[in-house]
């Protein structure tokens, strides 16, 4: 009888969380976590499938034969641009309790805007006692960029809320229940929108999308008068001098930001002392390790019994 292929490990994760995750996962298979001493200088030559987030410089080089990469998150730009990737099929992580944790954030988010918290806590710390004027959400309209499973996700638990909810993405996909926008339909996209949300993932095109010539567009007659901008998607994708500059001269009138260009942030980033900024530690959907190996499981059985895998990723558009 032909022994399966063991499952090559390469997640700089929390090591406590993955080797409680592995306990009952792959039960079919062998497991090399490459994380564990013993390994560090293991034949990996022969092996099929190599689950990986920020892998070692020479995990390519020593497993040549590798037929699937499986990314450990949703997005797939750390892998891309991995030195040595092998031409073979890339599968992204697409999880339902990922998905979930990402659209909670974000609609906490658009709640904490819309009923103006840090002006209620700037109060607080001041003792003032004053009720502030309060708009609805039925008031406001959340673009989200990236329509995708993450942001139709959040564009239905918002709808719910009574926000409107328009969706932008490259090529413009059609949502039932939902107004969208394609690339050539941008500008309209960012003349309507009140509140911007970024769920894009980081290739070419996005990079630095989010910078001054975007905020300028978006719609100001909102009734804060000025934007808000909340990035939950790559801080590759926006330009943190332009949002500090939008901020203090009220282009924008607020932000929320899970992701930065450089993290973990700079102690140095104005971010940390800014009174518009809501703030999270790239936390917003943090990876179920335990959902992401029951994901590889699943789709190694496929593959292995004859059937195509799901979530490809595809290189050309970079997701």
């Amino acid at each position: 009888m032909q022994t399966k292929s063991p499952v090559i490990i390469d997640l700089k994760f929390d090591q406590e969380q993955v080797a409680a995750a592995l306990k009952g996962a792959f039960a079919d298979r062998e497991v090399i976590n490459l994380s564990h001493p013993a390994n560090r200088n293991r034949d990996l030559s022969g092996i099929d499938y190599a689950v990986v987030w920020k892998p070692g410089a020479d995990l390519f080089s020593r497993a040549k034969d590798l037929k699937v990469v499986f990314s450990g998150g949703a997005g797939v730009d750390h892998v891309l641009t991995l030195p040595g990737l092998p031409d073979v099929p890339l599968v992204r992580f697409v999880d339902e309790t990922l998905t979930t944790r990402m659209s909670e954030w974000v609609v906490m988010q658009c709640l904490l805007h819309l009923r103006q918290h840090q002006a209620y806590e700037a109060q607080r710390a001041a003792r003032v006692w004053r009720e502030l004027a309060q708009p609805e959400a039925r008031d406001l309209t959340v673009g989200i960029m990236g329509f995708g499973v993450l942001g139709q996700d959040s564009a239905r638990k918002l709808k719910t809320l009574g926000f409107d909810v328009i969706g932008w993405s490259k090529s413009g996909r059609k949502v039932e229940g939902f107004e969208t926008f394609d690339e050539a339909g941008l500008d309209a996209f960012l003349g309507r929108t009140d509140i911007l949300v970024g769920l894009l993932p980081l290739t070419p095109e996005t990079k630095g999308i989010y910078n001054t010539g975007l905020f300028t567009r978006l719609s100001r007659k909102g009734p804060f008068g000025a934007p808000v901008f909340i990035n939950a998607g790559r801080g590759g994708s926006q330009v943190e001098a332009d949002i500090v500059a939008s901020l203090n001269d009220g282009t924008l009138h607020g932000a929320s930001l899970d992701v930065f260009e450089q993290e973990p942030l700079p102690l140095e980033s104005p971010f940390w002392s800014m009174d518009k900024v809501f703030m999270t530690p790239h936390a917003s959907a943090a990876s179920d390790v335990a959902a992401l190996f029951r994901h590889v499981a699943a789709q190694i059985e496929r593959l292995e019994s004859g059937r195509p895998l799901e979530h490809l990723v595809d290189r050309s558009a970079g997701y």
